[in-house]
């Protein structure tokens, strides 16, 4: 398969740096994986998730007009999940709501947090201040 936008390849670790990993692809190119590509969840620290010479499952995501490779793990993933779609996680049930339902929904949970706020600050300031004998 050619090393197109879009599609899944095969590849090896050639390299880690901080920020992320090169993978040598079979046609000979090599792209990046980026830290942020590499799993869904946060990566601290590369090297904890690739090895240099490791075979990796790649997603191309972008080719850069001076031939950079943009890759990504994480998306090469996103076709193997269950058929939920769900891959572990619960539906956010905000996600259906529209716009105006969701700022009704913000205003309401502020008011609420700043009345709960105000009256927990209102009972701490009740015995300060008082001048003592």
């Amino acid at each position: 398969m050619s090393t197109e936008v879009g599609n899944k390849l095969n590849g090896t670790v050639t390299g880690i740096t901080r920020f992320g990993a090169f993978v040598k692809l079979p046609d000979g190119k090599t792209g990046l994986v980026h830290i942020s590509e590499v799993d869904d969840r946060y990566v601290e620290d590369i090297k904890e998730v690739l090895k240099v010479g490791e075979g990796v499952t790649v997603k191309v995501i972008n080719i850069a007009d001076d031939g950079k490779i943009g890759l990504s793990i994480r998306k090469a993933k996103e076709g193997h999940r269950s058929r939920d779609g769900g891959g572990g996680k619960r539906p956010n049930p905000r996600s259906r709501m529209s716009f105006e339902d969701k700022l009704s929904r913000f205003m309401k949970d502020s008011e609420e947090n700043l009345a709960t706020l105000k009256r927990q600050t209102e009972s701490k300031r009740g015995g300060r201040g008082a001048r003592r004998g």
